[in-house]
């Protein structure tokens, strides 16, 4: 190769590695943030989800269902307590206890009654709109679950610490959202923050929060009216 030829690659390779990056091609992002709640007696983990939701000019980011999902009812208790699924999810409700069970949401979200049903059966709900969905049964009032229905694929749920963290994140424009159970709905509206991403760790801190006066108090059976006590059980 001559010298001139020499010079042309390697005037080409200089361009190359000083044109700027296009959005595609930009590392990707990621985001880090504390909840500090306040400590009642022990402490413990919060169920807390933060997700993106892309702003105009930003590609979306599909969240794509990599389903079944479950809340299974065992012990009179939901598990998992907390669960994220893509807008149009089904989440199937099996009864392993052995005794009935009537599983309803009359809240924010997605509303439905199940019914009631026997041990060993199984129904369904399909989360067909976005949104928190506090879960019940119209029988146990111990038992609670949560379900978030999202549209991105671009969410975190918090650690036993109370942090979240949010890996390759496409860069963007993005309004950050929050839920943190026991937090007043208007407060957690007032935490939807808007943030650019350039290919970096971004460290929003920690939020502080205060948790709802009676967090995990009792709540009204499916008719809003107060449980009525069932007599104790051998199990």
């Amino acid at each position: 190769m001559t010298n001139r030829s020499q010079l042309g690659v390697f005037a080409c390779l200089l361009v190359l590695a000083l044109a700027p990056l296009t959005a595609a091609e930009e590392p990707a992002a990621s985001i880090h943030l504390h909840f500090g709640l306040p400590k009642n007696g022990k402490a413990h983990p919060v169920p807390a989800v933060v997700w993106l939701v892309p702003e105009p000019g930003t590609p979306p980011a599909p969240f794509t269902s990599h389903g079944p999902y479950t809340l299974l009812q065992k012990n009179r208790t939901f598990i998992p307590h907390l669960q994220v699924v893509p807008i149009g999810a089904a989440v199937q409700f099996p009864n392993e206890d052995p005794y009935f069970h009537n599983v309803f949401s009359m809240y924010a979200g997605k509303r439905f009654d199940l019914g009631l049903y026997e041990a060993g059966a199984t129904k369904s709900v399909t989360f067909s709109r976005e949104g928190v969905s506090y879960i019940f049964c119209n029988i146990h009032p111990e038992m609670s679950a949560v379900v978030v229905a999202l549209s991105s694929s671009l969410y975190g749920i918090a650690d036993v610490d109370n942090s979240v963290s949010i890996r390759n994140i496409p860069p963007g424009d993005y309004a950050v959202h929050i839920w943190v159970e026991g937090v007043p709905e208007s407060i957690l509206q007032d935490q939807t923050r808007r943030i650019h991403l350039a290919g970096h760790a971004v460290d929003l801190g920690t939020i502080a929060l205060p948790l709802a006066a009676g967090s995990g108090a009792s709540h009204p059976n499916k008719f809003g009216k107060p449980y009525i006590p069932l007599p104790k059980q051998p199990y």
